[in-house]
């Protein structure tokens, strides 16, 4: 592998301002903007308590960025993991985020809590790349399971199908089992009403799909690669659909030769070529690494590192002249530290 990586900007860095970190970021092109979201955590770094979706906006490919905007917040809840997707017809940004009470953990959540406490789905959307936002409108009744706890979307970017079905990658928990399973949610009218694609279920140890990812092959399948949480096997797993996300081809399978410590990651198709983002010392997040397939996310190998140090989670994004973008978590003592914005040119992988 070489370095082929530009000098990062530092997008989201706390420092005794309202948030005390940042974490969980999604990124998109949308005209001529670049828009990097991120939770907002309010006051500690844990995954519960009162969290906001932020924003920031750059329009010089990343090499400089807006200040901060709030785009998702509600008093004593805690709003994440933001999937941003950009609507070929209007040309909208919309943006599905997620709610629970903020004192609810992951645990207790997935257990299974009253509506009111528990994961909630919202959508909004901005028709001037990011500038103003929409309020947030609920769509859990149409695409949460009465008998799933936990629900998380994403986190990363979503994406929109060559014949303009929006897709966001998302996953579930079954009460009371509290097993892990992907699915994918989708709308057919530009975001405004949302349906259940497949739902993937494993009861065996060995996979246990968590955080996804999707893109969309030169075929017309979706290929989805997704964190196998707690689960015995590979540390990713991905499958495929060909029929636009309503069902898989065959359940979710365990990917042979990448190494990883537990976490998110992030597809991106550049032309034919697939990319994908992943920390990858098996025992630390650390050495944030993107690698390469060449047919259609069979096997991959590695491209280039991003990060050697402490990093966590990331999401990419394509640009023009053959490069691509990865917003990620890191930093020297800790994965999170900050979140930076990086690029490098794909086709020399």
């Amino acid at each position: 592998m070489s370095s082929r990586v530009g000098d990062p900007s530092i997008v989201f860095e706390p420092g005794g301002g309202r948030h005390h970190t940042y974490r969980t970021p999604a990124v998109i092109a949308a005209g001529e903007a670049l828009l990097a979201f991120c939770e907002g955590r309010r006051h500690s770094a844990a995954d519960a308590g009162e969290i906001e979706v932020v924003l920031r906006r750059s329009v010089d490919g990343g090499r400089t960025w807006a200040p901060e905007q709030v785009v998702s917040s509600v008093a004593g809840k805690t709003c994440g993991n933001p999937v941003p997707v950009v609507d070929p017809a209007s040309g909208d940004v919309v943006l599905v985020t997620c709610q629970n009470g903020a004192d609810a953990d992951e645990l207790s959540v997935a257990r299974g809590l009253d509506a009111e406490v528990g994961r909630r789905v919202f959508v909004q959307r901005s028709g001037d790349e990011g500038l103003t936002w929409t309020a947030p409108v609920e769509i859990t009744a149409s695409v949460k399971a009465a008998d799933w706890g936990w629900y998380a979307t994403g986190p990363c970017h979503g994406i929109a199908l060559a014949g303009g079905r929006l897709v966001v990658p998302a996953n579930h928990s079954f009460v009371p089992e509290q097993v892990d399973g992907g699915h994918c949610i989708f709308s057919d009218d530009g975001g405004v009403t949302w349906s259940c694609g497949f739902v993937d279920r494993n009861d065996g140890d060995e996979i246990n799909a968590n955080e996804t990812t999707v893109v969309e092959l030169g075929d017309g399948r979706l290929y989805f690669n997704a964190r196998n949480h707690r689960g015995t096997g590979a540390a990713r797993v991905h499958a495929w659909s060909s029929d636009g996300g309503r069902t898989l081809d065959a359940p979710y399978e365990g990917i042979a030769g990448v190494m990883a410590p537990g976490i998110q990651g992030s597809v991106l198709r550049v032309g034919d070529r697939l990319l994908m983002s992943t920390p990858v010392d098996p025992s630390v997040r650390r050495e944030l690494t993107v690698f390469v397939s060449d047919d259609s996310g069979v096997s991959w190998r590695p491209g280039v590192v991003v990060h050697p140090g402490m990093s966590g989670y990331s999401d990419l994004v394509a640009l023009p002249g053959g490069r691509a973008g990865i917003l990620y978590e890191a930093g020297e003592t800790s994965s999170f530290a900050t979140l930076r914005f990086a690029s490098f040119d794909w086709r020399s992988l």
